[in-house]
């Protein structure tokens, strides 16, 4: 009997569904209606069928009667449900020779596929390397145009040679004047040097002029105070004698 599993939905749509049999127990009876044959409801299973047929050409031989008519007759009948329980029998098994050749290619395509995707990856993988090295050589070219423009836009050889050549002697002028003038103005700190020496000795001298006009003034002066003293001197003694 073919018992189809009851599918419970639930009310959420997102609900997985639930079967009243699992995957083993669908194997387990599909498995033994092959074994058996019993695949619709109605009549009986064939192998109870073939049993009973059996069961009947058995009992018929084990009389004592004279049977043989009736055994012969069970016995063809038993021989004629054995092939029809035979013919599904080699039809299941072509059947299953069928699958089995089906998975054996399936197998392979598989195992093909699972080798295609493989090689994919790796040339997905040696396209993304190269498409890096494609990056790198095209940033390089660009960079090259770059400098090969900047390039273009300056002046010839010939021209910036003369120009380094105009630089060179015009930063010898230069050096030779930096010279001069260096010695020119070591020149003028040793007059300016001679020069502060002159103007402190001189400074000194006049000091000392200075000095010497102040001591003479300073004695000069001290010259009158002393006659009159002495004078003032001369005149008391001279009272007192009296």
């Amino acid at each position: 009997m073919l018992t189809k599993g009851r599918r419970v939905a639930g009310r959420s749509d997102d609900m997985s569904a639930h079967y009243a049999f699992g995957p083993h127990e669908d194997d387990a009876i599909i498995k033994h209606r092959l074994l058996t044959r019993t695949t619709t409801t109605r009549g009986e299973p064939p192998l109870k069928k073939l049993q009973k047929k059996f069961m009947s050409f058995a009992t018929e031989i084990e009389k004592d009667a004279d049977n043989t008519s009736d055994c012969e007759r069970l016995y063809k009948a038993f021989l004629q449900e054995i092939n029809t329980f035979e013919l599904p029998l080699l039809k299941s098994k072509a059947v299953v020779d069928a699958n089995l050749r089906e998975k054996e290619s399936f197998n392979e395509l598989q195992v093909e596929i699972q080798r295609q995707i493989l090689q994919a990856q790796t040339d997905i993988e040696d396209l993304k390397k190269q498409l890096e090295q494609s990056k790198i050589e095209r940033q390089h070219k660009e960079e090259c145009e770059a400098i090969r423009k900047l390039i273009s836009l300056q002046p010839p050889r010939s021209e910036t040679e003369k120009l380094i050549t105009d630089l060179e002697k015009e930063i010898a002028n230069m050096e030779a004047e930096s010279a001069a003038c260096a010695r020119t103005l070591e020149l003028r700190r040793k007059q300016f040097a001679l020069l502060l020496h002159v103007v402190e000795e001189l400074q000194i001298s006049i000091e000392d002029e200075q000095r010497s006009i102040a001591d003479e003034l300073r004695a000069s002066t001290e010259d009158p105070k002393m006659s009159i003293e002495e004078g003032s001197g001369g005149a008391s003694d001279a009272m007192a004698i009296d």
